[in-house]
């Protein structure tokens, strides 16, 4: 079992480049820090299930045309997913420095893999 000590020693708490930053913020901040964190892994986890529905779907018709959308929307949701993790730590980071937090990064990533995406399969699912 795990003493109230141990839980609010920093060197214990993983990343340690975030815990042992600063001090702790109001825990709705993190929670906050948290919840974006959360939704981010949400978006990814959608990115990925639209790559297999592609696949699975067999939607567009052309293969390779098909297999370059699903490897597409995977990468987007990996890149996604990993780009979270790192967005957490660095807001989380900001909140114990009392810094301001960092711009999103992960979003004009995001807008413009997607808009891609999705001007092929338009462009694919119009033209004969």
């Amino acid at each position: 079992m795990t003493s109230s000590a141990d839980r609010d020693d920093p060197t214990r708490r993983w990343p340690r480049s975030v815990y042992e930053a600063g001090s702790e913020p109001d825990p709705r901040f993190t929670f906050a820090n948290e919840r974006t964190f959360l939704a981010w892994i949400r978006t990814a986890l959608a990115l990925l299930a639209a790559g297999i529905a592609l696949e699975a779907l067999e939607i567009p018709d052309h293969t390779a045309l098909r297999l370059v959308l699903v490897v597409a929307l995977s990468l987007l949701g990996a890149t996604c997913s990993i780009m979270a993790f790192f967005r957490w730590a660095r807001a989380e980071r900001a909140l114990r420095e009392a810094r301001p937090l960092p711009s999103p990064a992960l979003a004009p990533v995001l807008a413009f893999g997607l808009a891609v995406a999705a001007i092929v399969i338009v462009v694919v699912l119009v033209a004969p």
